[in-house]
């Protein structure tokens, strides 16, 4: 009846008599009879192929999509359709861990590719080869410079980060003893001259945002020397896509950068899969979580890819390891170095200098309405933040029932809007009309 079931009636009962059962209901007898569930499963019966089709097109039916003008972390951007036919090829169909390299060269190959890619975006020396998000990539990041800082525990973190990643990071913290301090923001970007007050030899790192979580594109100069000056590491959570046309965390002195590359081609897809990147400096490759694939010659002469750092509790002594948070090894890092492959260094630029415009001419017929204002009078990439002269819920309904997701609310009167390079002329000129009303 079950064919997938190995196990037999005799197989059972030979179990059973070895742990001293009786039924598989005996190892149930400890659980309250008043929460057993004794109904039926409301599942359906078998169906044909076509029959599961059927249901789950009617079910995809209840969807109501809309032309996304939100942002926040995640993204809408294009996805070259040959991405998902060249994940599904047999070389990189499987994720997991590479241990064995002689079996495992087209995942090991990608990883390489994935590294050496983040670090010419990022500026850095070294990346690892991926992490779940980047919200926990930025908390393994704040993890990794107290490891670093060894008698340092204290982390200062801008008040311009993402409220999600900053919650994550403080939830990592507290199990691990580390205390995290609010650098101030002022006028939408953070405080350099509170941050020179506010560091000491006790603080292990600065965290910072870049673009920040209003969209805004803060000018860090200055920052990583005064970090450096002080013993700490300074800590850059950027948007990676972003990172094909701004300053890079390796220019502006950055000792470790992490963010998320959901923006690398990856879809929304309901909040995830995602995947987390972490690049830093090679003087802390040996704190760095994870793994690092290296590229050798095997016996023949040929070119070969092996895992040539694994800082883990299964390779080393345990007081030593560090985190195995990577254990995700790697399909979304594999989508993103596809993106980046197809795209291109010109095809990832125009995208984002597509993004920049679009947020700039949606921001400046926002303004010419009469109905909105700008909240930070400050450089912005593809996001910005404005004040909304009337109900904000009201209007963001009017766009849902029209299309259209309409930015995201941070306060009573305060909505975020984001615009990638798939939004058209016709789509932003359709919200702007509508938001005047």
């Amino acid at each position: 009846m079950f064919k997938y079931f190995p196990h037999t009636d005799a197989d059972l009962q030979a179990m059973f008599q070895k742990v001293g059962i009786k039924s598989l209901d005996d190892l149930y007898a400890e659980v309250p009879e008043q929460i057993r569930f004794r109904g039926e499963y409301q599942l359906r019966e078998q169906m044909s192929e076509i029959e599961v089709r059927q249901l789950f097109d009617k079910l995809g039916a209840q969807n109501k999509p809309l032309t996304c003008f939100a942002g926040a972390g995640v993204y809408d951007h294009y996805t070259p359709s040959a991405i998902p036919q060249l994940l599904s090829r047999s070389e990189f169909l499987t994720s997991y861990t590479p241990y064995q390299a002689e079996i495992s060269q087209g995942t090991l190959h990608y990883i390489f590719e994935y590294q050496s890619m983040m670090t010419e975006l990022t500026g850095m020396d070294i990346s690892n080869a991926s992490m779940y998000d980047g919200t926990t990539a930025t908390a393994e990041a704040v993890m990794m410079a107290v490891a670093a800082g060894k008698k340092q525990n204290k982390v200062l973190v801008s008040e311009t980060v993402d409220p999600k990643t900053l919650a994550v990071v403080k939830t990592y913290a507290h199990f691990h003893g580390i205390e995290i301090e609010m650098i101030p923001a002022k006028e939408g970007v953070t405080d350099l001259s509170t941050l020179n007050s506010q560091l000491s030899t006790d603080i292990a790192g600065v965290l910072v945002q870049q673009p920040n979580f209003y969209g805004i594109v803060e000018d860090y100069e200055g920052f990583a020397d005064a970090c450096h000056n002080q013993k700490a590491l300074f800590i850059m959570n950027s948007v990676a896509a972003d990172l094909a046309v701004l300053k890079t965390p390796g220019e502006w002195g950055a000792d470790i950068a992490v963010g998320d590359g959901q923006s690398l081609g990856i879809p929304m897809q309901w909040g995830g899969p995602y995947v987390g990147y972490m690049c830093c400096t090679e003087k802390l490759i040996r704190k760095m979580p994870g793994r690092i694939v290296g590229m050798t010659q095997d016996n023949r002469g040929q070119r070969a890819f092996v895992l040539t750092l694994q800082a883990r509790e299964q390779h080393i002594r345990r007081q030593k390891a560090t985190s195995n948070i990577c254990s995700n090894q790697s399909l979304m890092a594999l989508w993103a170095t596809v993106y980046m492959s197809l795209m291109g260094k010109q095809g990832l630029k125009e995208a984002a200098e597509l993004s920049y415009a679009g947020a700039h001419y949606l921001c400046d017929e926002l303004l010419k309405t009469g109905k909105f204002s700008l909240v930070y009078n400050k450089p912005f990439f593809n996001e910005f933040v404005v004040c909304y002269g009337g109900d904000v819920d009201a209007l963001q309904k009017r766009l849902a029932d029209n299309g259209i997701f309409g930015g995201i609310k941070l306060d009573a009167d305060k909505l975020m809007f984001a615009v990638t390079e798939k939004r058209t002329k016709e789509e932003i000129d359709n919200l702007v009309k509508l938001a005047a009303l």
